[in-house]
This record gives structure tokens, sequence and C-alpha cells, in this order.
């Protein structure tokens, strides 16, 4: 490599770069990002394979007028680079550092912020839309991986583009794997279309056509591959000669495939389209986690990972496991001894710790896609025959099928497992990411059980209870990572719904710690005795219904109340505590602590929650001024 090359502080840097010196810079790109990430974790997989696509939209268009939005943002760490974040790429998921995805308020050349998927296409319209009102001539460039069309919003996107717009690029980078490999109809439609004998024939076209880009005859050559293209998408031995590509239906003008890493090819391209007076589309190829051996391998690893060998690809290992883990080998195991339950994911097999389920009971496995909401229904239309579906998203995505849950669960008291992996906070991901409003949006619910676990045995018992249990939908929250590393029994005992676990008595404060608070309540305890006071230690368990019984018993006998929870305290468990003691006329002081009314910004537990008070020490500080002392 050519030490030489300058750096890039800004995107006019890059225009300056001679053409024949971009792959060079692609590759020091590369290697910035492994090297680094190896010791922040991140997003590797995902930017390593768009290198070369995000180098060639910054030769040809001018951010911050022209707009990008990508889709997840996930593999925005390349763009952050090129548009003044290069000497910070060290702080890339680490506290008061930048965040691992887009946000508006990191850099005037993110247009928009993200984290979940099948967003971009759907705001890119709107910019383009408002542009055209205003009168403007800038740019809008939709980035959208293949596994973002397997989300309903980007086929209503896709729906009103023609209609709204004249002027919109949408790039669809297709790598064929979302977290994992992709699955359904979409993505075979796209492998059809990379995989088809004519490929080859259209990349020397496509070579050939954009040598002549600029000449008289563009337009009548671009016409020639966008019909060979069309032949591609919808073979002509299976359909008939007239019928257009399923882009085409929509009014969108589609181009491709083309290769994805080739970057005179991609941004002469990119000067074409952005001429053009009709919505198009751009089908690039490309290999998630390009230039690195281990994470060509394993796509799935090293879509998003912690600190990592640079020289192996080796993660830290752990004695425990992770709360993930026991849920899956538990859901496995009480699938083979009861052939109703059935396992649902939404294209996080890995994250949810479901590829063991998917392994061993291939025929009882859904992964629907980036489809919530459809993965909701999904799990309604079972339960109706009688199966038992275990619904595992993470809560934060579990937001999105909010609407199912209420109209088709809950009204029709059909019994779906809802298990909300990453409940709570989701640390180095930040706001997107937080599990911290699914007691808010679920606790509201009429019928709907609602729980957490304080260790992994009283999971597994958790998690054998739901699978009993018929009276309607049932929901468990977890957090990401491990447990405090208590070792199931060897048989799961059922839970009888709304008994809380009274761990300790006491007369003076009664400490009611939910899940993965529960450590923080069991420190406080032992601070607050040596202060001289009787404590009392509550693990509730239950979330909805309470356990109002044995709460409003504490309440009358001691001095304050304090309730501890992984979650915003608006309309929190802590809330619904308050609101229980009102209504029964207990006017018993409540400290609560969890999460302020604020977006939780990204950084590892230990430092945020004791940045925003979840600590031994306030709470400790708050009983004590509840108390008067």
């Amino acid at each position: 490599m050519d030490t030489e090359l300058p750096a890039i502080t800004c995107p006019a840097d890059l225009k300056a770069l001679p053409l024949e010196k971009l792959p060079e810079l692609a590759e020091k790109i590369r290697q910035t990002l492994i090297q680094t990430l190896s010791q922040t974790g991140g997003h590797l997989g995902p930017n390593l394979g768009v290198v070369e696509l995000t180098i060639a939209l910054h030769r040809v268009f001018d951010t911050p007028k022209d707009r990008f939005v990508f889709d997840v943002a996930h593999q925005g760490y390349v763009h952050k680079m090129l548009t003044g974040r290069w000497d910070r790429i060290h702080t890339i998921r680490q506290h008061d550092g930048l965040n691992g995805f887009l946000l508006r308020t990191e850099s005037e050349h993110d247009c928009y912020g993200a984290g979940h998927a099948g967003t971009a296409l759907s705001a890119a319209l709107g910019m383009a839309t408002g542009r055209d009102l205003a009168g403007g001539d800038e740019n809008v460039v939709c980035v959208a991986g293949d596994a973002a069309f397997t989300c309903g919003p980007v086929f209503e996107a896709m729906n009103n583009v023609a209609a709204h717009t004249k002027r919109l690029i949408v790039v669809l980078n297709d790598n064929e794997w979302s977290i994992d490999r992709n699955v359904g109809a979409i993505a075979k439609y796209f492998n059809s279309i990379a995989t088809h004998p004519a490929y080859a024939n259209l990349h020397q076209k496509a070579g050939k056509l954009l040598e002549f880009m600029l000449g008289e005859d563009a337009r009548r050559i671009v016409k020639k591959v966008e019909d060979h293209a069309k032949n591609i998408l919808l073979p002509q031995s299976q359909t008939p000669s007239n019928r257009s590509s399923l882009f085409d239906e929509f009014g969108i003008r589609y181009y491709g495939p083309i290769d994805g890493h080739n970057i005179p090819l991609l941004i002469q391209t990119f000067e074409f389209l952005k001429t053009q007076d009709e919505p198009v589309i751009l089908h690039i190829i490309t290999e998630k986690g390009r230039g690195y051996t281990p994470a060509l391998n394993d796509p799935g690893k090293f879509h998003g990972l912690g600190k990592y060998s640079v020289e192996t690809g080796e993660t830290p290992s752990s004695d425990k496991p992770t709360y993930s883990q026991v849920f899956a080998r538990s859901v496995t195991d009480f699938a083979k001894a009861d052939p109703k339950i059935v396992a649902i994911t939404g294209a996080m097999p890995g994250g949810t710790g479901l590829s063991v389920f998917k392994k061993e009971i291939p025929e009882r496995y859904f992964d629907v896609g980036i489809a919530e909401e459809h993965a909701a229904l999904f799990a309604c239309g079972l339960a109706t025959r009688g199966q038992k579906p275990f619904l595992t998203i993470y809560s934060t995505f579990m937001q999105r099928a909010f609407d199912m849950i209420v109209h088709d669960m809950a009204i029709q008291n059909l019994p779906v497992r809802l298990c909300m992996d990453r409940g709570g906070l989701s640390g180095d991901d930040g706001p997107t990411h937080h599990g911290l409003f699914d007691i808010a949006y679920l606790r509201g619910i009429p019928g709907l059980v609602h729980m957490q676990p304080r260790n992994e045995d009283e999971f597994v018992d958790m998690l054998w209870t739901m699978a009993g249990y018929e009276a309607g939908p049932i929901a468990i929250r977890y957090p990401r990572g491990n447990g405090p590393g208590v070792t199931p029994k060897d048989k799961p005992v059922r839970l009888e719904i709304g008994k809380a676990e009274v761990v300790a008595d006491g007369n003076d404060v009664a400490l009611v710690a939910l899940g993965d608070m529960f450590p923080v309540a069991e420190e406080a305890k032992k601070e607050l005795e040596a202060k001289g006071l009787s404590v009392a230690l509550i693990n509730p368990r239950w979330i909805k219904p309470l356990d109002m019984d044995c709460i409003s018993t504490f309440a009358r006998k001691v001095k304050v109340i304090c309730t501890l929870e992984d979650h915003v305290l608006r309309n929190g468990f802590g809330a619904g505590v308050i609101e229980e003691l009102s209504d029964a006329g207990i006017r018993t002081p409540v400290v609560r602590i969890g999460w302020p009314d604020q977006f939780i910004e990204h950084g590892t537990p230990s430092v945020l929650r004791k940045k925003h008070g979840l600590s031994v020490e306030n709470t400790v500080a708050k009983i004590m001024a509840a108390l008067g002392q």
C-alpha cells in the first residue's frame, strides 16, 4: 500500500484523488476497519461489503446537499470515515464516541438516522418529494440491502415511488445476507437474477456500455442492456416476452446486476443514473465481509460482534451461557417432548440462539425474514390450529408488531408466547436497539401476562410455564448477554401466575427488584442494613399481573418501597406499582430506580447505569432521602 496516500478529512479529499488511487483507498479503509473493530467491536461484515460502493457514491455525489439514506445504517462506518470522522473511527460504539449507526445530530452528512431495517426507501421518497415541492435539484440516494426487501414498508414505499417523484436512485445491495442468510421468495428472486446464465454476458455488455456512457449512443445502448436485464429477471422460457421486471411493475426503472466492488463501473453508472428523470434502481452484487477471510467464512458472526483477534477472528469466550443460549436450549428441549411447540424468528436465528432449534427440529422452525408484523400474525394463525408458537424477537423490534399483539393476539385471546430478547439496555448499539419500552407498550393490554426472571434457573422455569400456558398471550423479557451464572435445575417447575418471591423480610424498606436489577438490590440491601435499617427483598417475577397481595402487605408495614427496573420509568414497572397502591389507598412513598425520560445513548451498561442512576449508590441515596436521613 502507498503510504503517501493523503488523509481523507472530507469528501473533497476523496474527489481530489486520481481514479487509479481509489482501489488503494478501499484497501486502506478495509484494513482500518479490521484493525479498529477488533478493539471496539461493531458491524464489520456489512461495512467491508460496501467500501467500493461508498467511495463511488461520495465520488459522484455531493453531501450534505445530496442525500444518502442508508437502510438500517449499520453499514455507515465507511460513510463516516469519508465525511470527516476518520480520526474518530476508533471511538465507534464507545461512550461519548461515534454511534454505530447514523445520527442526524452527529454530522450534517447524516441526513437520516436509523437502526431498524426497511425504513430507508420511504424516508428517501419523502426527501425526494420534499425536494420537488421546494423546487430543489439535489440527488436522493437510498441504499438498501436485499434483506430490507422482505420488509412490508419497502413494498408500501415502492407502491408510491412513481406517483410521488420523478427523480430517485435506489441501490439494491445484494449480498444474500441480513444478519443470517436471507430467506423467502424475495431472496430466491434476487438470487435467480444474479445466478442466471446470462449474468456474465450482462457484465461484459455493461462494461462496454459505460465506456461510451458520455457518447451520443449512450441512451440506445442503455436501453439494449436494460432489455437484457429484464430477460434475466424473467427468463423468456418461463414468461411472455412482453412482461417486465418486478420493479418496472412499480414504475421504477431497473439496471443491473453489476459488480458492487468495481469502483470505475460504479462511478460511471452513478454518473449516468443521476441524469435520469425517472425513479431508478441499481442492483449491485457484493460480498459481505469482503477482504477478511474470517468474515467471509462466517458472515453471521461478523455481522455484528464484540472484540476479536485480527489473526484468527476468534472472540473471547465465557464459561456462562447467555440468556439467548439458555432460551434456545430450553425451548428446543421442550419441543422435542411436545410436538406442538414451534419457533419463529425474524432473520435472527443467531442472535436469538434459535439456530440450535433450526438444526435439531428444522420442520418446526420458521424464519420469516425481517417481517415482524407478519411473524406476529403468522404466530396467531398457528395458535388457532393448536400449535404453541414461541415468537422470538428483540424487544426493540417487537415494537413493530404492537398492533398485531393488540388486535390479533389479545382481542382473540390467542396463546402466542412472546419471547423478547434484549429486554432492557442493549449497551453499545444505542437508542435504536435498547429494549427499554416493552413494559410500557404491553402492560396496558388486557389479558396479557408479562414476566422477567432474575437468573437462568428462574428463566427456564418461566419458559416451562409459558409452554403450558393456554389462557392467552404471554410475554417474557430477558437481557442481552450473560446472567448471574445460576445453573438451571434438571427439571423445571411451573410457576404460579402473578405470585412474587419474597427473598427476605424487613420492616423499614422493601426493595422490589425486577429481573437483572436484582443484583443491584442485593448490594443496596447490604449497604442499607449497614446503616441499621431492616430491609425486605422481593423478586416480583410478574410485571402483569402484579402480586399486589405481596407488595401491599409490605407497603403497609415499611416506611419506603423502592422499585428497580431495567426500563424507562414512564409507564414502567414502578409506575404500575404506584397505580396499584394508589387504587388501594396506600400512601407509602415509592422510590423508583430506572431509566429517565429520554433516549439513552450508546455505551457499556456499567457506564450508562452509573451515569443515569441505576446504581447501588443512587438507590441507597434516594432511599435515605425518602426516609429523611
